[in-house]
């Protein structure tokens, strides 16, 4: 009949078996597998860059956007870019990144404190649930 024995539990007594289509049980568990996986939330990270001289206006249009992608369940990493010289201002940077994340508190939590990495400096917000 095309069958396998296959045993189920080995620790029981006696142990247990079942007469089964092998093959196709595999392939079950293998299509299974794949729609929890395909069901499985998946993270999506969006990227936000201001300058360290962002006005208010190009700061407030960056908080709404930020704001739509923590809605839709994305999280977001906003970094302040210094280029050349602009690296001087770091402080005014991280004070940027700081008021970034206060306007994104309602709809965001942050994840990680401001940080220098190399030229930028970064913070990342993830979704409230």
């Amino acid at each position: 009949m095309d069958l396998d024995l296959v045993e189920i539990s080995a620790q029981s007594n006696p142990p247990v078996c079942k007469v089964m289509n092998y093959q196709k049980y595999l392939y079950e568990l293998k299509k299974k597998q794949k729609e929890i996986r395909s069901k499985a939330a998946k993270v999506v990270m969006k990227e936000i860059r201001l300058g360290p001289n962002t006005d208010d206006h190009d700061f407030n249009f960056k908080v709404k956007h930020a704001i739509g992608f923590l809605q839709d369940g994305n999280k977001v990493r906003v970094d302040v870019f210094f280029k050349g010289r602009t690296i001087m201002y770091k402080s005014q940077g991280e004070e940027m990144l700081k008021n970034f994340a206060e306007a994104c508190q309602d709809y965001g939590k942050l994840d990680q404190e401001p940080r220098l990495e190399g030229k930028r400096m970064i913070i990342v917000l993830s979704p409230k649930k």
